[in-house]
């Protein structure tokens, strides 16, 4: 089996290391200064236990790979990003390569499978940063990460199993999921913070906004008969594998929609996280204020490139109050 990760930042170059360090075929798919940076130099990879300069191989567009039997795309790019990146995958790999959408959010999967016949989905907690070209990072100094997988829409077959021995084998925790959609929609409602992340600081002042945007999502869900897992499973499933460590003193600094702003992007996957909850409120007559104001705001902060975290969470809340009269 040859992984062939698509978007190598900080979620797609942390897997594509782990599992190049345990000898296993690695493809990414890079862009920018960042792949100018991974074939001059290596990527760098740093973690709480040390810093390894990986030879990966790496690539500016599928058209440039000359595809195999046993290949595996794993999708780690923004959901905002995601169909021109099945459409310029489809049109050289054809439609029976196996795909697996592992992004936030739960829009990808359908996505994919207008395009693909064998889609998955896979659950990622992933502590990673990517801030500049060449480098990434995971603050993980224990179990890397979870990689939980499992056919889209449900169901588990073979090639999910053996994707999970191979991703334990590289030091992540990966199970076999049959119910994964449920699972992504319970990290979707977690998700929903980091829009808010990326206009406040993340303290205590922006809790009552956060607690807002997932009554909102557990509104939207109850509508739509919806099924998800709740916090007590996604603690219970976590517990302590992710043991947060340092790198050179300091530890995770913020999610990737913070991150992305902090690299100068001019776009955020917002629109398929808070703005999925409020397509399905729309769907279903389920108002969903808050997450339609810090939708609105994260997108205009991105698109006028406003420094992150610049807006007070109390006025948030009070622009919400606002829009909810």
């Amino acid at each position: 089996m040859r992984i062939i990760i698509y978007g190598a930042g900080g979620i797609g170059g942390v897997i594509g290391a782990q599992l190049f360090k345990m000898g296993q075929e690695v493809l990414l798919i890079a862009r920018g200064p960042h792949l100018e940076k991974i074939r001059k130099d290596g990527l760098r990879y740093e973690t709480p236990n040390g810093t390894d300069t990986l030879p990966l191989a790496a690539t500016g567009h599928p058209s440039e790979i000359d595809f195999r039997d046993d290949d595996v795309v794993l999708l780690t790019m923004k959901a905002h990003h995601t169909l021109d990146a099945l459409d310029t995958l489809c049109a050289v790999a054809g439609t029976e390569i196996p795909v697996v959408c592992g992004q936030n959010g739960v829009a990808n999967e359908r996505m994919a499978l207008r395009r693909f016949r064998h889609v998955y989905g896979m659950l990622i907690y992933l502590p990673s940063t990517f801030l500049e070209p060449g480098t990434i990072q995971t603050t993980s100094a224990k179990t890397i990460g979870i990689l939980d997988t499992g056919v889209f829409p449900s169901g588990i077959d073979d090639r999910v199993e053996a994707l999970m021995e191979l991703l334990e084998r590289a030091n992540f925790s990966a199970r076999p999921t049959a119910d994964i959609m449920r699972w992504k929609y319970g990290k979707l409602m977690i998700n929903l913070g980091n829009a808010l992340n990326a206009l406040a600081p993340r303290n205590d002042e922006a809790n009552p906004v956060r607690e807002l945007l997932r009554a909102e999502c557990r509104a939207v869900y109850a509508a739509a008969n919806i099924d998800f897992t709740e916090e007590d499973e996604i603690t219970a499933r976590r517990g302590d594998l992710m043991k947060a460590g340092k790198i050179n003193g300091i530890g995770r600094q913020g999610d990737s929609s913070w991150q992305g702003l902090m690299r100068g992007n001019r776009d955020i996957e917002a629109d398929y996280l808070n703005g999925e909850i409020i397509m399905l409120g729309r769907l279903h007559g389920v108002a969903t204020p808050a997450n339609e104001v810090v939708l609105r705001l994260a997108n205009e902060m991105a698109r006028e490139g406003i420094a992150p975290q610049s807006l007070s969470a109390i006025d948030l809340l009070h622009q919400i109050q606002e829009a909810s009269a």
